[in-house]
């Protein structure tokens, strides 16, 4: 599993954040994608690496701007880990 954090420019509201997430749910398969505009990022749980051009396809098409994407290998935390 594969945690990706993305620094979007441009959210303002909950509605942004709906945006970008439905956006890249069509674009890229993935377990969980969660925006915060407060934040100005967006967490996306996925089985493998993610291709960079088609997230940033995909934010731009939506009118918004990637500006960061790191990613890191993502374990989930059960009750008892």
């Amino acid at each position: 599993m594969v945690k990706t954090t993305l620094k979007i420019d441009g959210m303002m509201c909950g509605m942004c954040e709906t945006h970008i997430n439905e956006a890249l749910r069509k674009s890229v398969t993935a377990k969980k994608v969660k925006s915060s505009h407060k934040k100005g990022e967006t967490v996306i749980i996925s089985e493998d690496n993610l291709d960079e051009q088609v997230l940033r396809e995909a934010i731009k098409n939506t009118g918004y701007n990637l500006t960061d994407m790191k990613s890191e290998p993502y374990e989930k935390k059960g009750l008892f880990g």
